[in-house]
């Protein structure tokens, strides 16, 4: 198991802990390959009723690293090619609708910054929990990229109305905020204890009743999820190979406004 992704179990409970500080945990395509792993795992596990997903060093998840793609932005594929960046951007996609559809409660633990992919996994969760000092965005519009894969989940879990305002504005929330909008459950600076304290709580639930009522929620909200996730990579990796893109993260690096925000 490669060690940016920490497992713990303790008999009916599993923490997965996303550890790579030095990026705020950022995510690459192999710690989203390992956290589809552990998905897939539990999904299997009929002995396990929680999972909490949580981040370490003071950071929840930065969003996803666009390392994989660094040398596509702002370049086109030749045409008639097709584009291997698809299938990376649609298998984030598959991460978090298997997340969504794990059958144990999923609890995320957020502490510090909860951006772009970071807040999809976050609106995978079934409760989520925060310190005062967690920050949750979709910063993807401000840099010419699009939020392609976290779009459902942001979606489902804040609605219309909300989830536009978030992802086509970039703005940062705070945990209160995000408490007020609908997206977090409960904010406490003892992460540990409300946890533990929540999961007291949902001891009550039957684990097989849990399972079965998660799966019609599934279908529920994801009814055409394959298809959702073919579309919205395709989009995103056109924008990341446009110049827009180029621009956008350019700008962010250099601490200046982008060419359409001046």
């Amino acid at each position: 198991m490669n060690d940016k992704l920490q497992i713990h179990r303790a008999g009916e409970i599993e923490h997965w802990t996303l550890h790579d500080p030095a990026t705020r945990n950022a995510l690459t395509q192999e710690l989203a390959q390992e956290l589809l792993a552990a998905c897939e795992r539990a999904a299997k596990d009929a002995a396990l009723r929680f999972v909490i997903l949580q981040g370490a060093g003071g950071s929840f998840c930065a969003g996803g690293s666009l390392g994989d793609f660094s040398s596509a932005i702002g370049r086109a594929m030749p045409h008639g090619q097709t584009d291997p960046l698809i299938a990376i951007n649609e298998g984030f996609g598959t991460l978090l609708n298997a997340l969504c559809a794990l059958p144990q409660i999923l609890l995320v633990a957020v502490d510090g910054p909860a951006m772009g992919g970071g807040l999809g996994l976050v609106c995978c969760a079934d409760f989520v929990l925060a310190t005062p000092a967690a920050v949750f965005a979709a910063p993807e519009v401000t840099l010419g990229v699009v939020p392609a894969q976290i779009a459902p989940v942001v979606h489902q879990r804040l609605g219309d109305r909300a989830a536009r305002q978030l992802m086509l504005s970039g703005d940062k929330l705070s945990a209160q905020q995000a408490m007020t909008m609908g997206l977090v459950d409960e904010v406490n600076d003892d992460l540990p204890t409300a946890v533990a304290g929540r999961i007291s709580a949902l001891r009550r639930a039957a684990p097989g009743a849990v399972a079965h009522t998660k799966a019609l929620l599934y279908m529920l909200n994801r009814p055409s999820a394959h298809d959702f996730q073919a579309q919205a990579a395709i989009k995103f990796v056109a924008n990341l190979r446009n110049p827009e893109a180029a621009e956008g993260l350019s700008a962010f690096s250099g601490k200046r406004k982008p060419g359409w925000a001046a």
